[in-house]
């Protein structure tokens, strides 16, 4: 079963999740909120409502029947940029590292708050939509280039040397900017956070080590001796290539 909210132009937001009572009880909270709301109990009815229209974020209920959260994520962030947020029952920081491996861009363990529900949604749509603007009012260059790398700020994706495009999830194209437009500097957790996160998940810095690790699988020839992003023991982060912008 699929329940819509029909509100125009407020942004609109898919639940995933096989609890009838959370899919409603979520449902309303957003609505009051303004947004527009669809939801879905397993991977076919998502499937059914994302091809029948936008979603702008995905609530993603990890332990779901069928086939898991986890593997929907998986397959979601192959083909889309849409924000993720993962949803568990479950939690152990081994979950959630995992649901961010996979290219969620944010987690919420159950149970939660309206209120934090709400503010997290807004936080990665804020995100979001920030780099789309930037992009649309030309604050930034069509592409950086590194390496055999093309990042493509119009399709948000890697583009390889050989032309294989590499989609990027919203937190790894905000954190990859973050890298490219400052190379060979030498930038920490925290830095990056503020830069790539805008603080959403303070006192959660181990995310960013999980995104660069993400980040590497793709750039990398060989992610376990990284010499695109290296680690600075105590310190950070480097991108050591030149960049060039066009």
């Amino acid at each position: 079963m699929v329940y819509i909210a029909r509100m125009q132009g407020a942004p609109h937001i898919l639940i995933v999740d096989d609890h009838r009572e959370i899919r409603d009880l979520v449902s309303r909270a957003l609505a009051k909120e303004g947004f527009r709301v669809s939801t879905a109990a397993d991977g076919r009815a998502m499937q059914k409502v994302l091809s029948a229209g936008r979603i702008d974020l995905i609530l993603l209920d990890l332990m779901l029947p069928g086939e898991d959260g986890l593997s929907l994520c998986r397959k979601l962030r192959a083909e889309s940029s849409v924000p993720i947020i993962m949803l568990t029952a479950k939690g152990e920081e081994v979950d959630r590292i995992i649901g961010l491996e996979m290219g969620a861009d944010d987690y919420l363990p159950k149970p939660f708050g309206s209120r934090e529900l709400i503010a997290r949604i807004r936080a990665v749509l804020r995100r979001s939509h920030e780099s789309i603007f930037r992009e649309a009012s030309g604050q930034r260059p069509r592409s950086y280039h590194f390496d055999r790398w093309g990042l493509d700020i119009g399709l948000r994706a890697l583009v390889r040397d050989d032309g294989v495009a590499v989609p990027l999830s919203t937190g790894e194209f905000d954190l990859l900017i973050a890298l490219v437009e400052r190379p060979q500097r030498v930038l920490n957790r925290d830095q990056l956070l503020d830069l790539a996160r805008g603080r959403s998940s303070a006192g959660l810095d181990r995310s960013i080590d999980t995104q660069v690790s993400r980040l590497r699988k793709k750039l990398e020839l060989d992610p376990g001796d990284p010499r695109i992003i290296k680690t600075v023991w105590g310190g950070g982060y480097i991108f050591t290539p030149d960049v060039s912008r066009r």
